[in-house]
């Protein structure tokens, strides 16, 4: 059910949030950026286990992230149709499938370095943007959404998309599908968690 998330997107927020080296002008959600990054990159670039650096890098992800508000963004006008018990069965499933999703590429990049080019204001939060160079592959340009207090990513951008509304178009498209069925959709998550790997 995540299979619109460019794998390019997913790990360009491994990488945004690696050790900036910028000298932009700091701001909270630019040292939002450095901390959950410099905490990151420690564990990326780590001589651990990938089990080790998975196990790690959850609680990270689930403290720094807007998981709850990615996955209510995600679901759209269907949150709002949904039971209590399907909207908490639905944002657990989600948190899961997400964090397996981002941590799945934590061993696949070593190397990394970014610099914060910027940020602006958004209706959504602050945009922070950062130029990302991977060891012989092209210089990405990503931007992460930070909002909230504490701060949070609630929305990051690769290759000019933005990940909340990629999966959002995904689950409505599937929804439709199903009669706007959240309990299928729920199970469609589960089938994707058991299968895993």
């Amino acid at each position: 059910m995540l299979n619109t998330f460019s794998r390019r997107t997913l790990l360009g927020l491994v990488a945004a949030t690696a050790l900036s080296t910028g000298a932009a002008s700091a701001s909270p959600a630019t040292d939002f950026v450095n901390n959950f990054g410099t905490k990151l990159v420690g564990i990326v670039n780590s001589g651990q286990s990938l089990d080790a650096k998975k196990q790690q890098v959850l609680p990270l992800l689930q403290q720094n992230l807007d998981i709850e508000g990615i996955g209510r963004y995600c679901l759209g006008r269907y949150w709002h149709t949904a039971t209590p018990a399907q909207q908490q069965k639905y944002i657990s499933l989600f948190d899961q499938v997400l964090v397996n999703t981002i941590t799945d590429q934590v061993g696949n990049y070593q190397g990394v370095s970014f610099h914060i080019v910027g940020s602006t204001s958004t209706p959504d939060g602050e945009r922070v943007r950062a130029l990302i160079d991977r060891p012989g592959q092209p210089e990405v340009n990503m931007q992460l959404i930070i909002s909230g207090n504490p701060p949070k990513v609630v929305d990051m951008f690769g290759e000019g998309a933005s990940l909340r509304m990629n999966q959002r178009g995904d689950y409505s498209s599937y929804l439709s599908r199903h009669g706007g069925d959240v309990d299928a959709l729920n199970t469609a998550l589960e089938h994707q968690l058991a299968h895993h790997h």
